[in-house]
């Protein structure tokens, strides 16, 4: 067994039981966090080194032979996200020990936090269908948990919402496993790789796939699949939203990128047609949104919908370039989206609101803030030599390059409006007039007490906006490592080799 494959997975677990077993102090349960992210986010590191060395590994779990086991397997695309994900979770751990207030330290935050990372990683490298559904139910009850954690009205609010349309995706996803299984066979996915090479029925295949898409859509929160997102990622304390908008969305997009580059591959023509026209749909209605909103995480909320329009974009287009553009842009994404939620809530701490007309002066307050705020808001906004910049031009030259000049004129637009949208918090909340009198916490949800903010605060996002710099600066290493994980999705034989032995 390959244990690097497993150590993602039990790294996490194994944490959130030391912070089970210290519930009554609060100190052990911060060291148990912070030294079991630092061994998750090492283990990331080996991994993706390795992978990238010698290949794509897999192990089965039990010594049971594929397609019969439990099937662990890491290709480069699965490494990067296992990485970003080990990576956050350090950011916002630290975080989070500076920010998360008594109540929730002692009712379960930390194995909670834990529990999460250790569904994600799972989903990242689970080479088995079902297996994935199990790792997208343990993702849901965990940040369910996170959502809801600390009672307050607005939170169950925002976290019945978020649970509703989730066990409706559960149910699409489950739904759509059976008559997979009832097709094929079998769910792990090299297995069905390799049928999906001669399909008896493309027509029920290519319904199915549209099945999955739904299922994956609403995890992604894509058009029309997203007003979950914008109603629930506002409420529970800023360093919730932070890994929520770093990771959650994104384990929907992976999961769309993995299906509708290893399975679905039939109908290319019709399948990925319908991604690509819901790509430009999500980024428009995502950005229109953010346009339309005055606070703080409501604009960065439907910010996280935009910009999954342009994760998928690639996956639509289905060129290698493409591809590559929309890893590319998911390593940009993660960072600058979590960096900008913990941005907003050290504003908050400052300003004592979220509303951006009751902010204002924090180019003078907080002129560290201001710095670390113009990194990420204007690399999301793709301003040049920032990373988004980058992720942004490898999409649309993919687009140019195969003549679609609608969903690449989109994404043009798209960033234009973006960039109005930073601004207008860069104008009122940075550069805006002070508002007078002493800041009013406008709710209790993530500090007890208004006190400044502390160097656990500033150390991740100066962390995420030293590496949103080095991407920008340096996107060629980036780069080639988009373009050859982007390689392994389009020939996927060395994948289906590391799994089932060889290519029946």
């Amino acid at each position: 067994m390959n244990l690097l494959l497993v150590l993602p997975i039990l790294i996490p677990l194994v944490t959130a039981c030391l912070c089970f077993l210290a519930w009554g102090s609060r100190p052990a349960q911060r060291l148990f966090g912070i030294l079991g992210c630092t061994a998750h986010l090492g283990t990331a590191i080996v991994l993706l080194i390795r992978i990238r060395e010698k290949g794509i590994a897999a192990t089965q779990l039990g010594d049971w032979p594929a397609p019969f086991g439990i099937t662990l397997v890491a290709d480069l695309l699965s490494a990067i996200m296992v990485l970003l994900a080990a990576l956050m979770g350090m950011a916002v751990m630290l975080y989070s020990v500076g920010s998360i207030d008594r109540k929730r330290e002692a009712f379960g935050y930390y194995p909670f936090y834990h529990l999460l990372l250790m569904g994600v990683s799972g989903t990242f490298l689970t080479g088995d269908m079902f297996n994935m559904y199990v790792w997208f139910e343990v993702m849901l009850m965990s940040s369910f948990v996170l959502m809801a954690l600390g009672g307050e009205r607005a939170q169950l609010d925002g976290a019945i919402k978020y649970v509703t349309l989730n066990l409706i995706s559960s149910a699409f996803f489950l739904t759509a496993l059976g008559i997979l299984y009832g097709m094929a066979g079998t769910l792990n996915m090299a297995d069905l790789a390799v049928m999906s090479r001669d399909v008896p029925y493309p027509g029920v295949a290519t319904t199915l796939a549209m099945l999955f898409l739904a299922a994956f859509g609403i995890k992604a929160a894509l058009f029309p699949l997203f007003f979950w997102l914008p109603a629930s990622y506002h409420n529970p304390p800023v360093a919730v939203s932070a890994i929520f908008a770093g990771l959650l969305t994104k384990v929907g997009v992976y999961a769309l990128i993995r299906v509708f580059t290893l399975i679905f591959v039939q109908d290319i023509g019709y399948t990925h047609s319908i991604i690509l026209v819901l790509s430009g749909l999500t980024m428009v209605t995502g950005v229109l949104g953010a346009m339309a909103q005055n606070e703080f995480r409501r604009i960065l909320s439907f910010h996280i919908i935009s910009q999954v329009g342009y994760m998928i974009m690639g996956l639509g287009l289905f060129t290698r370039l493409a591809l590559a553009g929309s890893i590319f842009y998911i390593v940009h994404h993660i960072i600058v989206k979590t960096n900008l939620f913990l941005a907003s809530g050290v504003a908050r701490k400052i300003g004592g609101s979220y509303r951006l007309e009751r902010l204002g002066g924090l180019s003078l307050t907080a002129p560290g803030l201001t710095a670390l705020f113009f990194i990420s808001a204007f690399s999301l906004a793709g301003i040049p030599p920032l990373s988004g910049f980058w992720a942004k031009l490898v999409l649309i030259r993919a687009g140019l390059s195969q003549a679609a000049y609608v969903i690449a004129a989109t994404a043009l637009a798209v960033s234009l409006l973006t960039l109005f949208s930073m601004t207008k918090i860069w104008g009122q909340a940075f550069w805006g007039a002070a508002p007078e009198g002493t800041p009013d916490l406008d709710n209790t949800d993530d500090c007890s007490a208004f006190s400044g903010p502390s160097v656990l605060l500033y150390l991740p996002m100066m962390l995420l906006a030293g590496l949103t710099l080095c991407i920008g600066l340096y996107a060629g290493p980036v780069f080639d490592l988009a373009v050859e994980a982007a390689d392994q999705l389009l020939d996927p034989t060395g994948y289906i080799q590391a799994v089932m032995g060889g290519v029946p």
